[in-house]
């Protein structure tokens, strides 16, 4: 093999590269290839998974764990026990081939920090293509080290988590959109890696999983059909603003979980799409036929007493029990200490976490009233 075949003697001053150039040319074939005889070389081996999820393969007497990611091409180096073998005074070439495509690409691979050989370069472009990476090492062994991989590129996870915040749009437990407060949390549960919109929610997701991995209403937006003037007539008021259809021109009308749903103009879509089930619960009774309804932000009043004015919650309170999260009160979760509860806040309903907070709701009604709202919540009238 000559300087022409081979690009990397064009480093003469590392003794490494000219051993490589002693080599005769069959011994590097006679690596990457199998042929007849007891000799075992790569191609005979099983890949198994290495250290860093690449995979593994025996190489002569050393092991190589290729990685190959949109940032580029790794090769880390371990003894047949599994060791790392130091590649400081190593060097490299990889050539790399994708499907459909017969030019092949040449990078030189040198040490890292990490104690990997690596090409950093750009191969997004080739991300969900099958490529054939041959290597070639020296310095590490006796011999030229030889193989090849076959690969399907994957995305990095910072890829894949972007397209999932795409679909995914809202944080699972407040509702707010990804984004909103800053770069969104991923957390694994449930098999499932979901996003939330700040650290704040994460012990909320992992505390009760079911709760917010069931699958959300898919919100579309359509167009009407003669039946909808019907509909319109029945449903009667925007579900997110309480304002009459038709007010604002012609009503929007979505399908939610499958259901028609009508609003009085576009502005109201988003929060829609953030909140599916707490607008379709007040404009479609829980258990009920469609066509019942529950007419803007309103809820009925208490049946249930626990104490004189704190009352046991029903289905109906449900997407506004979601809506609030926290007790006003103790800025705790509603559910932390047996609740939610209702009381009569001036005619609105407000949910506590526990009947102790109902007397200073009762003392001072405005007050939490004012800190819902400064928080974004509406709280329903009571009917």
């Amino acid at each position: 093999m000559n300087a022409t075949t081979f690009p990397l003697l064009a480093h003469p001053t590392l003794v490494v590269l000219l051993a490589l150039a002693s080599l005769p040319t069959t011994l590097i074939a006679q690596q990457a290839v199998p042929h007849a005889g007891n000799h075992q070389h790569a191609q005979h081996q099983t890949s198994t998974t290495g250290p860093h999820k690449g995979p593994l393969k025996a190489v002569g007497n050393l092991q190589a764990e290729t990685l190959v990611t949109p940032a580029g091409l790794k090769v880390y180096l371990y003894d047949l026990g599994g060791q790392p073998v130091s590649v400081q005074q190593s060097r490299g070439v990889a050539r790399l081939s994708v499907e459909g495509n017969a030019k092949r690409y040449r990078y030189d691979l040198f040490p890292s920090e990490d104690n990997a050989l690596k090409a950093d370069v750009d191969l997004s472009r080739v991300v969900g293509r099958q490529l054939t990476v041959d290597v070639q090492l020296v310095g590490a062994a006796p011999d030229t080290l030889a193989y090849q991989d076959v690969t399907v590129l994957s995305p990095a996870q910072s890829e894949l988590d972007a397209v999932a915040i795409t679909r995914q749009k809202v944080c699972v437990v407040s509702g707010k959109p990804l984004g909103s407060m800053g770069n969104p949390v991923a957390v694994q549960v449930a098999g499932q890696r979901l996003f939330v919109c700040c650290a704040g929610c994460v012990d909320a997701l992992k505390a009760n999983p079911e709760k917010f991995t069931q699958a959300r209403p898919k919100v579309e937006v359509v167009k009407f059909t003669e039946s909808d003037a019907a509909l319109i007539t029945k449903q009667a008021v925007c579900p997110v603003m309480d304002e009459p259809l038709g007010g604002m021109g012609q009503p929007i009308k979505l399908l939610v979980g499958g259901k028609p749903l009508f609003l009085c103009c576009k502005g109201c879509i988003k929060k829609v799409q953030s909140e599916p089930e707490k607008y379709l619960a007040m404009v479609y009774r829980d258990g009920e036929k469609g066509s019942e309804r529950v007419r803007g932000n309103v809820v009925p009043a208490g049946t249930d007493a626990v104490r004189p004015d704190v009352f046991k919650v029903s289905d109906a309170d449900k997407p506004f029990i979601a809506a609030q999260k926290k007790c006003p009160v103790m800025d705790e979760p509603l559910d932390a200490m047996g609740g939610p509860y209702k009381v009569n806040a001036d005619g609105k309903a407000i949910y506590i976490c526990c009947p102790g907070c109902a007397k200073k709701i009762a003392a001072e009604p405005q007050k939490y009233l004012a800190v819902l709202k400064s928080q974004g919540v509406d709280a329903p009238a009571i009917r």
